[in-house]
């Protein structure tokens, strides 16, 4: 009996660093913020590169899968940056500019409620929205408060 593998399941389970991984990791490396995967296609255009919209996203989605990069949707979209130390971190993110901090998780407390739900063997993704200090003394009173309303 000959046992075959479908092609495109080989291919997902595979890591390879092509030149277009290449690319955007060193694009990545000069964007100081989170990037959406538009303005890094923009980026690359304006630098010369040729490569395509949907191959970016492919490839963005990659890095974040293989825990490369940071993922996290802000405004309604995903948008992207390096790791900067490769550990397990959260993010506090500004709404308005998108400065973001990064934060250390809060490990112990999910054990916690994990072992009073008896659930066991738990992931998480946490990102905290907000003002950063610089965006709340620019804005108003009720400008601020436009920004308080819950997501869930």
């Amino acid at each position: 009996m000959t046992v075959r593998f479908a092609p495109t399941k080989v291919r997902r389970t595979r890591q390879h660093n092509t030149w277009q991984q290449d690319t955007i990791m060193q694009e990545l490396s000069e964007c100081e913020d989170f990037v959406s995967a538009q303005d890094l296609h923009r980026r690359l255009s304006e630098g010369g590169s040729g490569i395509g919209l949907s191959t970016v996203y492919r490839q963005l989605n990659a890095l974040a899968d293989a825990g490369r990069i940071d993922a996290i949707q802000l405004s309604g979209q995903q948008v992207f940056r390096i790791c900067m130390d490769g550990r397990h971190h959260h993010h506090l993110v500004c709404e308005a500019c998108g400065n973001t901090v990064e934060i250390e998780p809060p490990e112990q407390w999910l054990r916690q409620i994990a072992e009073q739900h008896g659930y066991s063997a738990i992931t998480h993704t946490i990102e905290i929205f907000g003002l950063c200090p610089e965006c709340r003394s620019t804005m108003s009173d009720e400008d601020q408060a436009a920004y308080c309303n819950p997501r869930h």
